[in-house]
């Protein structure tokens, strides 16, 4: 049988159009590379994530237990044993006396009121001079900051015994060089031992860092500016601008101003010793030689309730009315 062979390319014939797919056809050659579309090439795979330094497995986290352990022993344990002092009395027991007869103290009474009243004049006054002012100067005249930072901080550099060491100098000088000008009475009023008003303006003064810190943290976290623009937009007066627009956002801030310096004014000793006047701490302190216990008993009650106030005031200043209002909807709905 005779076998069949192709036959050669007749240069007569007419070349294939463009269009046609033979096999052996230069438009598409048949290599490797042009075999796989792009639709099948596989997908390049992402580079893997570093870990992070913070995952639960690094010795940082590791650590953290047992560093807020030992902080929390540190603070704990004195204060367990202040408790246990005040219980426990030699030869009867444990007995809550120290606790029981605090408020039948004489003196008690009358220095806690004192003090609670100072606190209150000195956190309206405080805060009456600081808000307008850091309000004013965010608004007005930001490239004064640094300077009314650092003077509100010098109450932290200047000791309290030169403070008042100062300040008993001018109320000496003062009656005797003014004792024939209206003025001698207001030297008087101001040391009238029912209300020392000096007190309130030495606790002012010593309060200045801790509420500068507290506002000037408030006001950054707010665009005051958008706010009162706002207010004035709307035919609000300065004043009123203030308050409406303002206030409202630096509630947090308010509320940790006035703790700190009802904490400052609570627990202040020196001045009000120095100057002859007998609030709250110096009361603690006076009857420490005849009655220890209770006023261990006393510090440690004052510290509770510090720390009750604390508590309150971070849940309190955390939570905004819009979150409240939330929260009340979800438990009625749930």
């Amino acid at each position: 049988m005779a076998r069949l062979t192709p036959a050669a390319a007749d240069p007569a014939t007419p070349a294939a159009p463009r269009g046609s797919q033979s096999p052996q056809s230069p438009q598409s050659p048949r290599s490797p590379q042009s075999a796989q579309s792009p639709q099948n090439l596989p997908a390049p795979r992402s580079p893997r994530s570093p870990r992070s330094p913070r995952s639960p497995r690094t010795p940082r986290s590791r650590w953290r237990p047992w560093v807020l352990g030992l902080a929390g022993l540190y603070f704990l344990v004195p204060l367990a044993a202040s408790v246990v002092f005040t219980v426990d009395v030699p030869g009867r027991g444990l007995t809550l006396d120290a606790y029981t007869e605090i408020v039948g103290t004489e003196g008690f009474t009358t220095s806690l009121l004192l003090s609670l009243g100072l606190a209150a004049v000195t956190i309206a006054v405080v805060l009456l001079l600081m808000v307008p002012a850091l309000v004013a100067l965010r608004l007005g005249a930001p490239r004064l900051r640094p300077l009314v930072e650092t003077v509100c901080s010098l109450p932290l550099v200047v000791p309290p015994i030169a403070f008042v060491a100062g300040l008993g100098t001018v109320l000496k000088w003062g009656p005797e060089h003014l004792a024939r000008t209206p003025l001698f009475q207001t030297f008087v009023a101001l040391q009238n031992p029912d209300f020392p008003v000096v007190l309130v303006l030495a606790y002012v003064v010593m309060a200045l860092p801790f509420t500068y810190r507290a506002l000037d943290a408030g006001l950054r976290a707010v665009d005051v500016r958008t706010l009162v623009e706002a207010a004035r937009s709307c035919g609000a007066g300065p004043v009123r601008a203030l308050v409406t627009a303002v206030l409202p956002n630096l509630r947090g801030a308010l509320m940790n101003a006035a703790f700190l310096t009802l904490a400052l004014v609570l627990g202040e000793y020196t001045v009000a010793q120095l100057l002859g006047f007998r609030p709250f701490a110096v009361w603690i302190v006076n009857i420490s030689g005849s009655q220890a216990q209770m006023s261990v008993a006393v510090s440690v009650l004052s510290l509770l309730v510090t720390w009750m106030l604390l508590l309150a005031l971070a849940g309190a200043g955390g939570r905004t009315p819009g979150a409240r209002r939330r929260s009340r909807t979800r438990t009625a709905k749930g």
